[in-house]
């Protein structure tokens, strides 16, 4: 069974836990295939945070199955929740979530982690006069993506689950990536040109403030273009990530982004994320994946087999994602030749995160959104809700007695209807997969 004690963590950093009788639930954010993210404030604190909470009927269903976890192992699924809370825990990174605290009841479990009034990079880009990002913004994420994955590698994490979706945008513009149940942890990657792990959270000098940031700064404020050149920066000649780490042989990821060792079941590491960016980056470049087929079969096939289509004039992000996506891992980009590659040219690893003014800005506060949902909210029963939303699929609830079977199933019906009216309700507002109700105009985004 699931402690209801926080995981284990750091000696220095306690996590509290969660009461939901003193929580205010405004509305869900969204859901995937094992919870239901929410708007929340704690009413003690006066702090909001977004709320993910999994039911314990669809974590034991999984666990009865044999259903295999995302270490490869038949999986107890609540190792795999108590696994992601501890990630979480370890953070300290302005483009990782904190973890806000652990809820743990009779019939969920969950986490609150930082809230991101700015949706994801996803809905984003679809915002976009064309559905697709220019040469510098495409710059700008790419490189605090970079920043994040070097974090990562360097604490043993392979994210393995990279995608728009998970690449949220925080109150003050820059990204955060959330979502780490496809994790799992390696032997750290060398760090001996790595930037210092804390060095990115220390809080920068006055002198350092006050200048400008060339050439990001000149970029994301007025539009200016960098040249870019056709002129490349090859792959690492010397020994690759791929050739000191210990491997997983687990299958786990996004099907348009996994990468090709984790389908042919070689084995994989840390370049698997890097596969990941450079699918990313494409995605942001022409508005879709390069290798997406009719169904996952054809996805598949053409991972392993196709070169990407990098349609237009030879340049130095073109370029990147190709390095980005070869096949053979060990051949595969590593961190060192990202971070010197063309594309970068001239770009300050360590004022990247000291940027005021990135690209897009969210035009309403974590506090102006909570304030606007909660006038005239009804409080949401969470336990139900997230039961009623899994007890028709595969996280359906527990089998029981004839007479408890017969009345809980007609009270289940009627949850169940409730919770899809609100769900209803919820997808009319905009907010279940959005958390703003007034995105900005794609031509306000291209100013930048």
């Amino acid at each position: 069974m699931f402690d209801d004690e926080p995981v284990n963590r750091n000696p220095q950093h306690s996590i509290p836990a969660l009461d939901l009788d003193r929580l205010e639930i405004v509305t869900a954010l969204g859901r995937g295939a094992k919870g239901v993210v929410f708007l929340a404030r704690d009413e003690v604190k006066d702090e909001i945070f977004a709320l993910k909470v999994i039911s314990r009927d669809s974590i034991e269903k999984k666990s009865n199955k044999g259903v295999r976890s995302s270490d490869g192992n038949e999986g107890n699924e609540y190792r795999r929740v108590s696994f992601e809370q501890q990630v979480l825990n370890n953070f300290n990174h302005p483009l990782l979530p904190r973890l806000r605290g652990v809820l743990a009841t009779d019939k969920v479990v969950g986490y609150a982690i930082d809230y991101c009034p700015g949706r994801d990079l996803s809905s984003l880009r679809k915002k976009q006069t064309e559905k697709m990002f220019s040469d510098d913004v495409i710059r700008f994420y790419a490189a605090e993506l970079v920043l994040a994955l070097e974090y990562l590698h360097n604490l043993g994490i392979v994210y393995r689950d990279l995608k728009p979706e998970n690449i949220m945008i925080q109150e003050n513009g820059h990204i955060m990536l959330v979502d780490f149940d496809l994790s799992t942890k390696l032997p750290p990657r060398s760090t001996k040109s790595s930037t210092h792990l804390n060095s990115v959270t220390e809080r920068p000098p006055d002198s350092v403030k006050k200048r400008r940031f060339s050439p990001f700064q000149r970029y994301c404020n007025s539009g200016i273009s960098p040249d870019d050149s056709a002129s490349q920066a090859g792959v690492n000649s010397e020994h690759t990530e791929s050739d000191s780490v210990e491997k997983s042989n687990s299958f786990v990821g996004t099907e348009e982004y996994v990468a090709p060792e984790i389908i042919s079941g070689d084995g994989h590491d840390f370049a698997v994320d890097w596969w990941s960016l450079g699918i990313v980056l494409h995605e942001m470049l022409y508005g879709t994946t390069p290798f997406r087929g009719s169904n996952r079969k054809e996805t598949f096939y053409r991972i392993l087999t196709k070169s990407p289509d990098l349609v237009g004039e030879p340049t130095s992000l073109r370029n990147l994602i190709r390095l980005f996506l070869e096949k053979d891992p060990k051949q595969r980009i590593t961190l060192e030749s990202v971070k010197g590659h063309d594309f970068f040219k001239g770009i300050d690893w360590e004022l990247i995160l000291r940027i005021g003014r990135p690209p897009y800005i969210p035009p309403q506060s974590g506090n102006e959104i909570w304030k606007e949902g909660a006038e005239g909210f009804n409080k949401i029963d969470v336990e139900l809700f997230v039961q009623g939303i899994y007890a028709n699929g595969e996280a359906g609830g527990k089998s029981k007695g004839k007479h408890d079977e017969s009345h809980d199933n007609n009270n289940n019906n009627n949850n169940n209807n409730n919770n899809n009216n609100y769900l209803e309700n919820v997808n009319k507002n905009g907010w279940l997969k959005g958390q703003n109700h007034h995105p900005c105009e794609a031509n306000q985004f291209a100013v930048f």
